[in-house]
């Protein structure tokens, strides 16, 4: 039973009482899922939905999605994980975090549905923002998948158009070890007869093969960007263009792929929910989303990203590369035990001079000798090994001078334990 009286009325209390839930943490199935969702009457929604797979770029991806329509004046829901400071970022409405008294009414939905059944946290919160998005019933509802795809909970109900951002090694443990295993758990969320757009360039041959029926899209072939003075040119289906378009306010290398497979979305639903080129130019420009090469400024810049694979840490040390400090670039790092440090660490060994590891708490926590040894193995420097990033990044800052900038990345949950509030 969930908890009782005036406990049961804090947000922190419920999600802590879900992680006991069930006995895993994680448990790719969606058929406790799917019966819990037929009794909430959620498996289709009364809303458009764009469901969101893919190793990296998922979450901005949704963002843009979510600014583009937002900016026409639809009513957006948008579902997005993990949180970097409060549980309620993961659900929006038209940009704005779900209140605690909704989200706590939605979760007691679940509750009273699920019966003896036991959910884990994400397969429960994401049947509540389910419940939440179904009784608003918003234009549009972007929903990104937590884990793979054929597999997850967001699967549970049916997309009108799903999208697959970029396929690399992540997760092997749960969705295989290679390209094409993943490739294909990621492309079971697309639906015989209704659009898949790919972003990825190189997709792998399973994603064809196992979303056949389904309608593709693939960037490369049938749309794609075209580089322009001071912008970007959108280029699709029979000869369509937008052009003149503005890089999108988020910074770093992919994010102009990330905003080509939005406009490819959108070209798919012109016919439902139609978007003016100025909506377009205006959802671009004022798109945010936290910790995707984000920098703070200060006398010793703060960089702060989420990534923690190869590809997306190549991504980061180009990011770098193009965006040269005069001085030194210190590191703090921390990653969840289960990921591959080597393909997270070796990217960036050009680019960084300092190294600051650091523990990483929880079951999934990476301890600090561990990563210290994997920095080592990277060719890097070690200023010494922290108990968490906090105290990684004071001592960052205590030997940065003028001139160098600190990077934070490795996790959402590395990000979260340093990023101030109003970042």
């Amino acid at each position: 039973m969930p908890p009782e009286g005036d406990a049961a009325r804090t947000v922190a209390n419920r999600l802590q009482w879900l992680e006991g839930l069930h006995p895993r943490s994680w448990d790719l199935g969606v058929e406790r899922v799917a019966v819990v969702a037929a009794e909430l009457g959620v498996m289709r929604l009364p809303s458009v939905v764009v469901s969101v797979a893919g190793t990296n770029g998922k979450g901005s991806t949704v963002a843009l999605l979510e600014a583009c329509y937002r900016a026409g004046g639809y009513r957006t829901g948008a579902f997005s994980s993990p949180h970097i400071h409060r549980f309620n970022e993961r659900i929006r409405f038209d940009g704005a975090e779900v209140g605690d008294d909704a989200l706590l009414a939605a979760f007691e939905r679940v509750d009273r549905a699920r019966g003896e059944i036991t959910l884990t946290y994400f397969e429960f919160t994401t049947l509540a923002a389910l419940v939440l998005f179904g009784d608003a019933g918003p234009d549009a509802v972007f929903l990104e998948v937590g884990l793979g795809g054929r597999l997850d909970a967001v699967n549970v109900t049916e997309p009108d158009v799903a999208v697959i951002t970029t396929i690399d090694l992540d997760h092997q443990a749960w969705l295989g070890d290679d390209r094409e295993a993943i490739g294909a758990e990621k492309a079971g969320i697309a639906r015989p007869g209704r659009p898949l757009v790919v972003g990825d360039p190189e997709p792998p041959a399973s994603i064809a093969s196992t979303a056949q029926g389904a309608e593709i899209w693939q960037r490369g072939m049938d749309f794609d960007v075209e580089a322009a003075p001071g912008g970007w040119h959108w280029i699709g289906r029979g000869g369509r263009v937008r052009r003149g378009l503005p890089p999108p306010a988020l910074r770093g290398e992919g994010q102009l792929e990330n905003a080509a497979t939005a406009l490819a979305v959108v070209e798919v639903l012109a016919p439902r929910l139609p978007l003016g080129q100025q909506a377009i130019r205006r959802g671009l420009e004022e798109v945010r989303l936290p910790a995707r090469f984000q920098v703070l400024p200060g006398d010793v810049p703060l960089i702060l990203d989420v990534a923690h694979n190869g590809q997306a840490t190549s991504a980061l040390a180009r990011n770098l590369a193009r965006h040269p400090c005069i001085g030194r670039t210190h590191a703090v790092v921390a990653m969840l035990a289960d990921k591959d440090a080597a393909a997270a660490l070796n990217p960036l060994s050009q680019q960084v001079d300092a190294w600051y590891p650091a523990a990483l708490g929880g079951e999934r926590g990476r301890d600090g000798e561990s990563m210290a040894a994997a920095v080592v193995d990277a060719g890097g420097a070690v200023a010494g090994v922290y108990p968490d990033p906090a105290a990684a990044l004071a001592a960052a800052r205590q030997a940065a001078g003028t001139g160098d900038r600190i990077l934070v990345f490795g996790s959402f949950q590395t990000v979260a334990a340093v990023a101030p509030a109003e970042a």
